[in-house]
């Protein structure tokens, strides 16, 4: 990571830039403002690169741009969850263009391998690992119900009230839980961590990450919620490189989400949380 052998501060300006251009995308909704912060963050970096912007090794402006490229595929569609086919089908393409599209550029275009999705280590999970999957689990049951109720957030997904819908919500759910993790993580947090140290990377992502889950539904006290497991979501996938751990943690952490959503809406089907 070159941000070892020079300094880093020079270039926070223009990944700030790109990173800030989240919460004006999909916190305020300004599309235009958050456009503007996406050219201008690649900008500002081709100004402080200036002629290292071609050289073989990581270029800041390159990773910037791609993390643009997939910050504004996202920007195309309103995240408002809703279970249609037409709405699923949309989520779908733009999601997976967001991820898609990136990488496609940095390995074909940039002729770089920035972005990669390692699967499995080859290491069996220790202790701890098997001990915080266990207590995502207690803590999202614990959590997640008032969270979810006393807010009245729970009411920005749809009525799910039938068996069609409530399997529709169960893959929607699980679906966009895993391209949080390769696109914040693998994408995001992987693209900054060659140019500055994992604490500030990790802050950075976490802006991108929270702000996504603010438009999908995470309102009122939400990123009280969502910073912390962001940030833990990054430290995790540096500690263990492995995407499918990280993939795991967030999967069960939505299955509880899933039960609580559809507790919600019909008390009294899973009598299973405290609230």
């Amino acid at each position: 990571m070159n941000w070892r052998g020079a300094s880093w501060a020079s270039g926070l300006i223009p990944a700030a830039l790109v990173c800030l251009a989240a919460p004006a995308l999909f916190v305020a909704e300004i599309p235009w403002l958050g456009w503007a912060l996406l050219v201008a963050g690649v900008a500002v970096a081709s100004f402080v690169e200036r002629d290292r912007v071609a050289a073989s090794g990581p270029s800041l402006t390159r990773d910037l741009s791609l993390i643009a490229i997939g910050m504004l595929v996202v920007s195309l569609i309103s995240l408002q969850a809703q279970l249609d086919n037409a709405s699923m089908v949309r989520f779908t393409l733009a999601l997976g263009g967001a991820v898609a599209v990136p990488y496609l550029v940095s390995r074909f275009v940039y002729r770089d391998r920035a972005i990669s999705f390692p699967w499995r280590t080859g290491e069996r999970w220790n202790r701890w690992q098997w001990g915080w999957l266990v207590l995502v689990l207690v803590l999202g049951w614990l959590i997640l119900p008032f969270y979810f109720i006393t807010s009245g957030v729970y009411a920005n997904w749809p009525v799910v009230d039938n068996p069609d819908l409530i399997a529709r919500l169960f893959v929607g759910v699980g679906a966009v839980g895993i391209w949080d993790e390769l696109f914040f993580i693998c994408t995001v947090l992987a693209l900054l961590r060659r140019h500055f140290p994992f604490a500030v990377a990790n802050v950075l992502q976490t802006i991108v990450f929270v702000s996504f889950l603010w438009e999908l539904g995470y309102r009122e006290w939400g990123p009280l919620l969502t910073i912390p497991f962001a940030l833990l979501q990054g430290f995790i996938f540096v500690r263990t490189h492995s995407l499918a751990y990280v993939v795991t943690v967030h999967l069960l952490f939505d299955a509880v989400v899933f039960a609580v959503l559809v507790h919600a809406h019909n008390p009294g089907m899973l009598p299973i949380f405290l609230v």
